[in-house]
């Protein structure tokens, strides 16, 4: 947090050091830019701040308060006071920020201390399944609960977006909660539940179809018999690490349950090919072809949800 001369406070937060460092810096080098007023004292040059919507100066050196101003813990405030020719008050913001940062605890420490909780969001599929002692997120199961309690009849489910400031609301709340409970009425929009799930599974850092198997599904897509192309599809299916297997056939079977109802929510499985397909897998380094991959990559889920009973089905099926 930086408090200026002229009462303005700024919070600055992030728990890389580097990159605090990295501010430090780039606020220095912004003061050292600023045009020197020879006429006045080192101990009165002070920032002169602009409003964002007007060119008239905030505080005028020669009306400004002399009131004092509050003090803030030691801790958490630097007040950059620059002068020309006084450079003891840079170095004191440097030390003490140096200070600052080398007694803040890592990451690693906060979260075996309990006081930062292991993010949903954005962590990679087995980390969280590893975290909650199981194969499939809860939050997945969470969603899907809630979208077949009060869901399977909305018409355009999984296509209409819900508002994007519940959906990352509701975000937080997965990452700071343990429980989590979708039938609060905060949540009553089923297209916010949709929204976030279909979040979730974007920021996957590595997508449910593992990157190094997305060749692998396009290539079997490009069969042309219709037979051997669900029978490498199937293989292809099995061979996946147990997290994405485990959460792909709940999920699958529940995108399933969707299509069934087309006739009222109006979602085929094409529908929901090109809903999920971009969502659940895509290559690592995108190239020119994304049209064609796009293309691939629907049809793919179109194929899995049309002939779900034979791609994760057991053997005898």
């Amino acid at each position: 947090q930086i408090t200026t001369v002229s009462g303005n406070e700024f919070l600055l937060q992030s728990d890389i050091d580097f990159i605090i460092l990295d501010w430090f810096h780039a606020i220095k080098n912004a003061i050292d830019r600023l045009p020197k007023e020879q006429r006045i004292t080192s101990r009165n040059l002070e920032f002169k701040l602009r409003r964002s919507s007007s060119i008239e100066l905030l505080n005028n050196l020669d009306t400004e308060s002399k009131e004092p101003k509050p003090e803030h813990r030691k801790s958490l405030i630097f007040r950059l006071n620059y002068s020309a020719s006084d450079t003891n008050d840079r170095n004191r913001v440097k030390s003490r920020l140096k200070k600052f940062i080398s007694r803040r605890p890592s990451l690693k420490t906060l979260q075996e201390k309990g006081l930062i909780k292991d993010q949903i969001f954005g962590s990679h599929l087995y980390l969280v399944c590893e975290h909650e002692k199981s194969t499939v997120p809860q939050f997945v199961r969470d969603c899907i609960n809630a979208v077949e309690k009060r869901g399977l009849d909305v018409d355009g489910i999984y296509r209409v977006s819900g508002n994007l400031a519940t959906i990352q609301k509701l975000r937080f709340v997965v990452n700071q909660e343990e429980k989590l409970n979708l039938d609060d009425s905060q949540w009553e929009d089923i297209h916010v539940v949709t929204g976030a799930l279909k979040m979730f599974f974007r920021e996957l850092p590595e997508p449910l179809f593992p990157y190094c198997f997305f060749e692998q599904f396009v290539e079997a897509i490009k069969i042309q018999d219709n037979a051997t192309r669900i029978k490498r599809i199937r293989s292809l299916v099995k061979k996946l690490p147990r997290p994405n297997y485990d959460t792909m056939k709940i999920l699958f079977e529940h995108l399933q349950k969707i299509a069934a109802k087309e006739s009222v929510n109006l979602m085929s499985t094409q529908s929901l090919g090109i809903v999920f397909g971009p969502t659940l897998l895509r290559p690592e380094k995108e190239t020119g072809n994304m049209a064609v991959h796009m293309l691939y990559q629907n049809q793919i889920v179109e194929l899995m949800l049309s002939e779900y009973s034979k791609i994760f089905g057991s053997e005898e099926d």
